[in-house]
């Protein structure tokens, strides 16, 4: 029997990983998607031929029992939320209803329609927000620093909570920032490295950006899929930070990404206040032994080797777009 699996946030850079990873293992994947919304299929262009599609909403928990109940999943991975930090302190109930509330409904969806399904949650670095201790592990405590961080400690705790009450296979990954050339552009890692593929194509000469003090944990969006799966794997469920171990300035993507381009970062790059968030998370950097240990998972891209990747990617977009 072929298993099959039901993925939210289908259309994001995590979704598409995953459904390509889905599909290479022999999985049946359905992707649930909003009806209302303007769904952007690029990132998903070239296998949408071999994903099912189906209406649901985070926000309707009848459309998620109706989702479930039609399909049959095995295995539920929700990606999906209002997963852009900046966003969530202008929109802080929606980021609230979706990124929070979103897994309840989906978890009680779950509970009702089938217990036996396996579940991922998505959660998020952001969780340790104000770190209170470095690195961070499965253990550190919590303490957000934006509405998204919060709302994703809801979603984590809501996921531990119906484990422990009601049986399920619930696991989360504690995925720190993880990036590659689908990374949205609001986002600063694909924002420095367009805007190297503009300067370099001659489309314009700056990048504006906030802290470029901030440090983060980057890695390979494609290399954390596959830690999701693995989870899922496993005998019994639990929760697993994943990362790279390795932390690097905002200000060193830049010097990276403008170097693969062979460009001078320092020519182009200026300080925005703009940019800076109304609370400041300055460094996040993971343990992830035991993901390591028990899932037997660990990165396989370098830093140097993901910046360089994007910056190539984007300056190959920019060119085919300038025909």
């Amino acid at each position: 029997m072929k298993k099959r699996a039901l993925v939210t946030g289908i259309t994001g850079q995590d979704g598409s990983y995953l459904a390509e990873l889905l599909l290479e293992k022999g999985y049946d994947v359905v992707g649930m998607v909003r009806r209302s919304s303007t769904i952007n299929f690029e990132r998903i262009a070239h296998i949408q031929g071999e994903i099912e599609f189906a209406s649901g909403d985070l926000l309707d928990e009848a459309s998620m029992v109706e989702v479930l109940r039609q399909h049959q999943p095995d295995e539920v991975y929700n990606l999906a939320a209002q997963s852009f930090v900046q966003t969530s302190f202008s929109q802080p109930v929606l980021t609230g209803e979706t990124t929070a509330l979103g897994v309840t409904r989906l978890l009680n969806a779950i509970r009702q329609v089938n217990p036996e399904i396996r579940f991922y949650q998505a959660s998020s670095s952001e969780m340790f927000g104000k770190v209170m201790e470095v690195p961070q592990s499965e253990t550190t405590p919590f303490y957000p620093r934006s509405p998204y961080g919060a709302a994703k400690v809801y979603g984590h705790w809501i996921t531990i909570n119906y484990r422990e009450s009601y049986d399920l296979h619930a696991s989360s990954g504690i995925l720190f920032n993880h990036e590659s050339p689908r990374r949205g552009l609001e986002f600063v890692t694909r924002k420095i490295t367009h805007g190297v593929a503009s300067i370099k194509h001659g489309l314009t000469n700056e990048i504006r950006l906030g802290n470029l003090d901030a440090r983060r944990d980057w890695g390979y969006a494609k290399d954390y899929v596959e830690a999701m799966w693995l989870m899922l794997q496993q005998d019994q469920p639990d929760d697993f930070v994943i990362c790279t171990g390795e932390t690097h300035e905002v200000r060193e993507f830049c010097e990276l990404a403008f170097k693969a381009a062979d460009l001078d970062w320092t020519e182009h790059v200026t300080f925005d206040e703009a940019f800076m968030r109304p609370a400041e998370v300055d460094l996040l950097v993971g343990d992830c032994s035991k993901a390591n240990s028990q899932l037997g998972w660990k990165p396989q891209t370098t830093f140097e080797e993901l910046v360089r990747k994007m910056v190539e990617s984007d300056i190959d977009l920019i060119g085919k777009q300038l025909g």
